[in-house]
């Protein structure tokens, strides 16, 4: 048995201004820092063993945030664009609500939530859930077969894409499935991949 850990970046620049970031490399605020470091402290009794990440720097920062509250600099770590947030097109860098305001709460919430609705010019989630799945498949789940606990830190969109996957939730139920930032979700899973048990551990409402 293995434990893999799902952890959504702190708090971005972006987040607070309530912008649609996608691909773009902003930076954590101090709040987003915080939030990283509360996530170490639920994961104090579980001995890493593997840390993958995406190649942008909110999450690069959360997880060295994580790792330096857990003495843990000499953590195995894999940065990979197959985790990187979803691509929003032309809805990146807009105000979202100002987005819903113009368009109307179904069309907003076909853009933010659901499984395939096209954006323009960007993913849907079934487009990331095309390269974040086969990339567990091929790479994390390997470790957590061979008994490595494994932390993954990453965005909304790409966790949310695993979790899809790793729970079997139904397309038209995609919209469901949630990690909000600063989040930590740990999975147990058995020698042959399979699910065992998920656990919460921290909500961004959680202050410890």
């Amino acid at each position: 048995m293995a434990y893999l850990i799902l952890v959504r970046h702190g708090q971005s620049e972006w987040n607070v201004v309530g912008k649609w970031t996608g691909l773009t490399d902003v930076a954590l605020t101090d709040e987003g820092r915080a939030e990283a470091r509360r996530a170490a402290k639920m994961l104090e009794d579980i001995d890493l063993h593997k840390a993958y990440t995406s190649k942008l720097k909110r999450v690069v920062h959360t997880l060295d945030e994580i790792v330096l509250h857990l003495n843990r600099r000499d953590l195995d770590r894999t940065e990979h664009e197959a985790l990187n947030e979803r691509d929003y097109g032309e809805l990146t860098g807009k105000n979202k609500w100002q987005v819903k305001e113009e368009h109307g709460e179904e069309q907003f919430m076909k853009w933010r939530r659901s499984w395939d609705h096209p954006v323009p010019g960007g993913e849907t989630l079934k487009d990331v859930s095309k390269r974040v799945v086969p990339y567990y498949e091929e790479h994390i789940l390997q470790d957590l077969k061979a008994g490595k606990n494994v932390i993954i830190a990453a965005h909304g969109n790409s966790l949310r894409a695993l979790m899809k996957y790793l729970e079997s939730v139904a397309d038209d139920a995609a919209h469901t499935v949630e990690i909000a930032t600063g989040e930590v979700v740990v999975y147990e899973i058995d020698n042959s991949g399979a699910l065992l048990k998920k656990e919460i551990r921290l909500t961004n409402t959680n202050k410890v």
